[in-house]
């Protein structure tokens, strides 16, 4: 379940969280992630203990970083990257957003820890499939493996072109009755419906999904959004995942 923790302002996935495993989904009341300051004083202010805090460069892409600490920096950041898995002990991993989809995923056997950023490049390319496929590269099982989606834009706001309605229905094709929907003359596209079947479809146990359809154009209150704040003037949440 997606609970909101009213004193960290965060919400988390309970099929993650536990003594050893931490995950988190920012709010606006944190303020802005893309300032490094913000995320530092998040994890200092609450006293967590961690060793070093790794966000990465989003590029739109599908690639993918297993990250494995070489230096003693407390900051370190992967260029060119929207996804990475580490089994570094008090090593934060975090991505940020602002409309697309951030996916925290744990496999508690191994100690295999990831987290992904997936907007409409990322979903068409299947991003959460290819986390997947890593995590068991990396030893973990698909059966053990426990996923957290955090917020993003909705179906309800997701209004898109034809351009790229036709690209996600040529990919996507078996799915068009549950992904797309249509109003008044426009086509909304359901992109975490859509992460989730693509995990359901790679093996994911569905028991251990936490899906919610958070929207964050509509709840203006608690996120931040692309396409609502003016596209200039957006902040981003940032989103993580590490254990003791």
């Amino acid at each position: 379940m997606i609970k909101y923790d009213n004193n960290l302002k965060i919400f988390f996935s309970s099929l993650i969280n536990d003594d050893f495993y931490f995950s988190g989904f920012s709010t606006k009341a944190l303020g802005d992630g893309r300032k490094i300051n913000i995320i530092f004083d998040f994890f200092q202010k609450n006293k967590f203990s961690f060793k070093k805090i790794v966000v990465l460069e989003q590029i739109h892409s599908t690639n993918i970083n297993f990250f494995n600490s070489k230096t003693n920096s407390i900051l370190e950041k992967i260029s060119d990257t929207d996804g990475v898995i580490t089994k570094d002990k008090e090593t934060v991993l975090i991505v940020r957003n602002a409309d697309c989809l951030p996916v925290v995923f744990v496999e508690k056997e191994t100690g295999l820890i990831g987290i992904s950023h997936q907007g409409w490049r990322g979903s068409i390319k299947r991003m959460v499939k290819k986390m997947v496929d890593k995590m068991v590269e990396l030893g973990g099982k698909k059966e053990k493996i426990i996923v957290g989606f955090g917020p993003a834009i909705g179906q309800c706001c997701y209004h898109i072109d034809e351009e790229r309605y036709y690209q996600f229905k040529q990919e996507f094709d078996c799915y068009s009755d549950k992904i797309f929907s249509y109003r008044q003359g426009k086509i909304f596209l359901n992109l975490l419906l859509l992460n989730y079947l693509l995990l359901l479809n790679e093996g994911v146990s569905e028991k251990n999904i936490d899906f919610f359809p958070f929207c964050t154009k509509c709840d203006k209150n608690r996120f931040f959004s692309f396409r609502r704040d003016n596209k200039k003037n957006y902040g981003e949440m940032f989103n993580f995942i590490f254990k003791n």
